[in-house]
């Protein structure tokens, strides 16, 4: 049995090379990714690199006094957090803060501008059917030729498609300088003309059924038609503030006035009830129509249920004449497009309309993560410098460099030569740390903050905590009667248990720190686990294999006094005798 245990303990002895070869290996390609990547250095959290810091304040909804609850605060957290994500913004930080209050941190740099465009838009949209359209205010003048162009398409597959274009026509004038009156009876006839059904019924939308049926219900009706009408004719779509005010407080059930902007003209409309909804769409994403050389497009692919909805609406719409055949795409209240049908579709919506690739990236992102389900107002603007961050890196990195210089001269004055392995090792490990920071940077968005500095430090510990462990096994086993390289092989066993048991708890508690934890605690949580995960390569990658080819040196395998590994020192018993003692004969009869 004893001949194959020293044939396996030769064989494993004699290929430590390859272990050192192949750590070796994977940092310089790991290190020529990383200047392949563009990215040298690792991402700066906002507290070394700066950046803004947006406090956004919540807002009650029309008709839901108690819409502010901590439920929704923190479905709009969640939100914020996968829009800001989306955009590839690196350690962007997103948490509540007391009852209706929102900040949001975002690191200066890449896309960061866009970031904070969008965490404070509520993205509602609606598809609604317009019942009358014209040019606003001293637009109205210009000739209504817009050039935006929506359209939508039965299957993602087909080649047949309807272009939408938003019309300026108008069916309450013929001129722009139609008055209240002849604008009040376009609205008028088109509530009475409007059949589309909606996925709610509006008695608004019913007005020609519900006047029969009860004289009080007709009454109801002709009132909010008459202040649809009074909305409409006084609607400004050229005046923000009247814009920013336009339905405000309709509901997706009622008809509505709203504005939008086509090729630089504002139209305003009147919206039937929504027959759509953004809770319907799937997915949707920013992408570039390189055939017809309509420039950047979104597009939308509904759920099953959207899907009938939106096949239902453009169905009845199809059958209609302009402006009725038009369905607008209304984003947080404002129309973002209003294209028209010739044919019922279902299945996958692309709006078209001289976007830029940023507004249709931010159009679609807002789309794919869905809508907050509270209104924000900006609260304050606050610009954050890196200079106090930057001091407190450097203080800490002075912390960190004492600390190993410490360490460092703990082993050397207590471990000697064996110092020359775990320095080597610490170096190897740094080097791994800062690669796969620098890398991890673009992947995953990882950005190093102060807490991430700290855990990097932390890890200084936990690494040398290993190489001690590995060392004392061996010197206990010397201190037993065995020469070097025997000692490094019944050492490792037991070294390695000890080992992975410690590596274990401590990725146990960076991994609950990183779930339970938000902000800049999950950096401390990461980069602790990380560390930890590279301690386990390292030592059974590097430190071994190094200790192994090292004991076959003379100066370690003698037992030099400055090696570590002295008998002497070591206090080393004499070696085991291999020979029994001589015994008295036995008498075999008495036996």
């Amino acid at each position: 049995m004893a001949a194959p245990k020293k044939g396996r303990s030769a064989s494993a002895q004699s290929r430590p090379g390859r272990s050192l070869a192949l750590i070796l290996i994977a940092i310089a390609a790991l290190t020529g990714g990383m200047f392949v990547s563009g990215h040298p250095t690792p991402r700066l959290g906002i507290d070394l690199a700066g950046g803004t810091s947006i406090t956004l304040e919540a807002k009650n909804e029309p008709g839901q006094p108690n819409a502010i609850n901590k439920t929704n605060m923190n479905t709009a957290v969640d939100i914020m957090n996968r829009r800001v994500n989306g955009l590839g913004v690196s350690e962007a930080e997103v948490q509540t803060q007391g009852d209706k209050n929102i900040i949001v941190n975002i690191p200066k740099g890449t896309n960061s501008e866009q970031a904070r465009k969008q965490v404070g838009t509520t993205a509602k949209l609606y598809f609604r059917p317009v019942l009358a359209t014209e040019a606003s205010g001293s637009a109205a003048s210009a000739s209504p030729s817009p050039s935006a162009s929506g359209s939508a398409s039965s299957s993602p597959s087909s080649s047949a498609s309807t272009k939408a274009t938003d019309k300026a026509t108008s069916s309450s004038s013929a001129t722009p300088s139609a008055t209240a009156t002849s604008q009040g009876r376009a609205v008028t006839d088109a509530l009475k003309a409007d059949s589309t059904p909606s996925a709610s019924s509006s008695a608004s939308a019913t007005s020609s059924a519900s006047a029969s049926a009860s004289p009080s219900a007709s009454a109801s009706v002709d009132a909010a038609t008459a202040k649809l009408q009074a909305e409409y004719a006084a609607l400004d779509c050229t005046d923000k503030a009247a814009r920013a005010k336009a339905g405000d407080g309709a509901k997706p059930t009622d008809p509505t006035v709203a504005c939008g902007e086509n090729d630089g003209v504002w139209y305003k409309y009147v919206l039937g009830p929504a027959a759509v909804s953004g809770t319907d769409i799937k997915k949707a994403a920013a992408v570039l129509d390189t055939t017809s050389g309509a420039g950047w497009k979104v597009t939308m692919d509904f759920t099953s249920s959207g899907s009938k909805k939106f096949a239902t609406i453009t169905g009845q719409l199809a059958k209609n004449t302009t402006p009725q055949n038009q369905f607008g795409i209304v984003l947080d209240g404002e129309v973002v497009s209003a294209p028209s049908v010739t044919q019922s579709l279902s299945g996958s919506v692309e709006i078209t309309g001289s976007f830029t690739q940023t507004e249709a990236q931010d159009l679609a992102n807002m789309l794919k993560y869905g809508a907050l389900p509270l209104t924000f107002k900006e609260a304050s603007v606050t610009t954050v410098t890196a200079a106090l961050g930057g001091e407190q890196l450097h203080a800490g990195l002075i912390a960190g460099a004492i600390g190993l210089g410490l360490v460092i001269i703990y082993l050397v004055v207590y471990y000697r030569g064996l110092s020359v392995i775990a320095i080597a090792s610490l170096l190897v490990s740094a080097a791994l740390t800062y690669v796969l920071m620098a890398l991890l940077g673009p992947a995953i968005g990882f950005a190093l903050n102060l807490p991430a500095v700290c855990g990097a430090i932390v890890a200084i510990g936990i690494t040398a905590d290993s190489f001690i462990v590995f060392f004392e096994r061996i010197r206990d086993e010397i201190r037993e009667g065995r020469t070097l390289r025997p000692a490094v092989e019944r050492a490792w066993p037991r070294a390695r248990r000890t080992i992975l048991v410690s590596d274990f708890v401590s990725f146990l508690a960076a991994a609950v720190l990183f779930i339970v934890t938000v902000g800049k605690v999950q950096g401390f949580a990461f980069t602790l686990g990380l560390t930890t995960v590279l301690d386990v390569v390292v030592v059974f990658f590097f430190t071994k294999p190094l200790m192994t080819i090292l004991a076959r040196k003379k100066f370690f395998a003698s037992g030099h006094s400055w090696s570590g590994l002295d008998p002497k020192r070591l206090g080393a018993k004499p070696p085991l005798r291999r020979t029994r003692r001589a015994s008295a004969p036995v008498d075999t009869k008495e036996a």
